[in-house]
């Protein structure tokens, strides 16, 4: 899509500074852009780039603006507006609506008469999706899941029975909702499986990454809130509840009964044990383990900077000898505090 400037800045409440019939059809980097490209700058040690990037224009901040060399549209949230300009420009056209004569729909099941469906996707009883829903090549629509209006399922998607997905919902591929919690009773030597039998909800605006699951509930739904982003390869447990507009990053694994709150940002790979609350607000950095409830907002951390592999195997040492220097301490402490006391009598 080819737009003018003059368009961009009215769609987007953007100030436009240059020549207003200029067009845009792509985005690119400050470094890699050319003619006919839109960039942006949102991080300031790229500033520096402004002077030489050739791009037709950049999104950018009025504090950054009169560096800039191009056109420019300016707003408060550069980056954020890039980010709708880009989907703009480079948004794809709807697929065609109805099914591809591989798909197999149970007959009890509604579909959208504007609802796409592609090469062998299958639809089970009582299943429901919404008007103008893309369902791509391989998803798996069980029994009784309901599918809003105008999302997207990226192909090989799989959605188990009773599941509800709400609109404007993107779960891309592999992704799994509502498969069986990890749920086991000690029974003897072995153990016992405990039913599942909760469902997943899944907020409008939401969007799941590829090869993320989402485990149903044991008893109550696992629970996602709307506008919540979750990265690829996250593990949601059995129960969990996300608040709304909440953001985690990859390979986090979340176990079951925890809630998050709204408006968090869990940096990837971080642990969180289960049964536990994260309150609103709450930022929580990368590869950290949280093993007790934050019921504070704030920033968190809990992981040790990469060292060198000396300096490292020094630091365990120590670590392993703590607990022999604090028994060593108590016992100085109560040897120092002994004569003080026999002096009181």
């Amino acid at each position: 899509m080819d737009l003018p400037l003059s368009e961009l800045a009215v769609r987007f409440g953007c100030e436009l500074r240059g020549d207003p019939a200029l067009r845009v059809g792509r985005v690119a980097t400050l470094a890699g852009a050319g003619p006919g490209d839109l960039s942006f700058l949102a991080n300031p040690k790229y500033r520096s780039q402004l002077a030489s990037t050739r791009a037709t224009a950049v999104v950018l901040d009025a504090a950054s603006a009169p560096l800039a060399t191009t056109a420019v549209l300016v707003h408060s949230n550069p980056y954020a507006t890039y980010a709708r300009i880009a989907a703009l420009l480079h948004s794809e056209g709807a697929p065609n609506a109805g099914a591809h004569p591989t798909a197999i729909i149970d007959p009890t099941a509604q579909v959208a008469a504007s609802a796409s469906l592609g090469p062998y996707v299958v639809i089970g009883p009582r299943a429901r999706v919404g008007e103008r829903t893309q369902i791509g090549a391989g998803c798996t629509i069980g029994s009784g899941v309901s599918v809003g209006a105008d999302c997207i399922l990226h192909p090989r998607v799989s959605i188990l029975a009773d599941c509800e997905v709400g609109e404007r919902v993107r779960l891309f591929p592999g992704v799994v909702i509502g498969a069986d919690g990890f749920g086991f009773a000690r029974d003897g030597a072995g153990w016992t499986k405990v039913p599942q039998i909760g469902r997943v909800r899944i907020g409008n605006d939401v969007e799941i990454g590829a090869n993320t699951t989402v485990d149903r509930g044991a008893i109550e739904d696992t629970v996602i809130g709307e506008g919540t982003k979750l990265d690829n390869q996250i593990q949601v447990g059995h129960g969990v509840q996300i608040g709304a507009h909440t953001v985690i990053a990859a390979c986090t694994g979340i176990s079951g009964s925890t809630r998050i709150g709204s408006r968090c940002i869990i940096g990837g790979a971080v642990m969180v044990a289960g049964h536990l609350n994260i309150c609103d607000d709450a930022v929580v950095t990368g590869s950290s383990n949280v093993t007790h409830s934050l019921n504070t907002p704030g920033v968190y951390s809990g992981v040790i900077p990469v060292s060198p592999a000396a300096v490292w195997r020094r630091l365990v040492g120590r670590f392993k000898r703590l607990d022999a220097l604090a028994e060593r301490v108590r016992r100085l402490e109560r040897g120092n505090n002994e004569p003080q006391q026999q002096d009181q009598d």
